[in-house]
């Protein structure tokens, strides 16, 4: 008789969870404590860009939906987890291939793409914020529009943003260095490569269709590389959220 096997795919979360960069650290403080009140209670102060997360229309669309208009059913479907870890490096530029090689791709999946990135996480085997945060794969306006032409129900990477860093905006507006960096290690010329109005594509595009990202996957991925499977991402039912922290989970018929 087979059975479901669930399988994590989110980053455990406390106070030593990094967000997204330009935010504040979560605050975690204990309100009420067992010897005292006879319970124990805790506050939370965070953004909603912290950890694994799923982010909603309005993120960045004027006028889009928030995570509670989104429908439930959006969060639920059949998917590939895609493993790419092997064609992608620090700065690299994530194209349609790199994926489609790799796996049987269908339109209207949910599609997770492994870059390996994960590894560098604060709960990864070798935590380097830096690398992690500043220096990840990433996508352009070419994946952008191949996300919208194969409808997906939505999209997840294990890195800290689907956009490449030259096309991230507090990156390319607010870390000149790492701009001049890239261009001495790879000859890139950047304002060339990376237009200025491509700057968050991979959210505004993708976004303007509703088809929306989840960052951070993490937790039991590799356990389910390669595979097709039903997946589901559990956010909060958020009034007015441009994001919402997640449980992210694949369900593996064994």
């Amino acid at each position: 008789m087979s059975r479901v096997r669930l399988v994590d795919l989110s980053h455990p979360w406390g106070v030593a969870t990094p967000p997204f960069i330009g935010l504040e650290y979560p605050t975690v403080t204990v309100t009420h404590r067992m010897a005292v009140d006879n319970t124990f209670m805790t506050r939370v102060a965070t953004s909603m860009h912290c950890g694994t997360h799923i982010d909603a229309p309005r993120h960045f669309i004027d006028g889009g939906a928030d995570m509670a208009s989104m429908s439930i059913d959006t969060f639920y479907g059949d998917g590939v987890v895609v493993d790419i870890s092997d064609a992608v490096g620090a700065w690299d530029v994530i194209r349609p291939e790199h994926i489609t090689e790799r796996a049987d791709v269908r339109p209207g999946d949910i599609l997770i793409y492994y870059t390996g990135w994960s590894r560098y996480y604060e709960f990864g085997e070798t935590p380097d914020e830096r690398m992690f945060m500043l220096k990840q794969p990433g996508g352009g306006r070419e994946l952008a529009e191949w996300i919208v032409e194969m409808d997906f129900r939505w999209t997840g990477v294990d890195t800290c943003t689907p956009e490449h860093p030259m096309l991230n905006p507090p990156f390319r507006n607010g870390r000149p260095e790492l701009v001049h960096e890239y261009e001495a290690q790879t000859g890139v010329n950047v304002e060339d490569a990376f237009p200025r109005d491509d700057l968050a594509v991979m959210h505004k595009l993708p976004f303007s269709h509703g088809i929306v990202h989840v960052e951070n996957v993490g937790g039991d991925i590799k356990d389910v590389l390669g595979r097709r499977l039903t997946l589901c991402a559990f956010p909060w039912k958020f009034v007015g959220g441009d994001a919402s922290i997640c449980r992210l989970v694949g369900f593996l018929n064994e």
